[in-house]
C-alpha cells in the first residue's frame, strides 16, 4: 500500500480513485463514444496523471515530481479510463451492428457465426 499512499489513505482515495477516477472513466466513455483509438486515450490519460497529481501538490503539500506516485496513480487513472473505455465499446459495438456482432462479456463481443 506504501507504493500508493503517500500521507493519508483517505486522501488517496478521495483525490485519485474516487475523483480522478471517475473522471477518467467518463473521459474514457467520451473517447469510446467518438471512435477514438485506444492509443489516445492512454496518451490523454497521461496529461491526465499530472493534473492529478498537481492536486496533490497544491492541496495537500505532498510531493509534485514524485516518478513512484506518477506511476501509481496513473496505473489507477489508465485502469479506470480503460474500464469505461471497453464497457462503452463493447455496448456501441452490439448495439450498432447486432447483426454481426453479439456480447460475450461486459467487456467484449464477438462476430456472430
Amino acid at each position: 500500500m506504501d507504493f500508493f499512499v503517500e500521507q493519508n489513505p483517505f486522501i488517496f482515495l478521495i483525490l485519485t480513485v474516487i475523483l480522478g477516477g471517475g473522471a477518467a472513466f467518463m473521459a474514457g466513455r467520451n473517447l469510446a463514444m467518438t471512435w477514438k483509438s485506444p492509443w489516445s486515450l492512454f496518451v490523454y490519460m497521461l496529461i491526465f496523471t499530472c493534473g492529478v497529481r498537481f492536486l496533490h501538490f497544491a492541496l495537500f503539500q505532498n510531493e509534485l515530481f514524485s516518478l513512484q506516485y506518477y506511476i501509481s496513480h496513473g496505473l489507477i487513472i489508465e485502469a479506470m479510463a480503460f474500464l469505461g473505455y471497453r464497457l462503452t465499446l463493447a455496448r456501441q459495438m452490439v448495439d450498432k451492428y447486432p447483426f454481426a456482432y453479439e456480447r460475450t462479456s461486459l467487456l467484449s463481443w464477438r462476430a456472430k457465426p
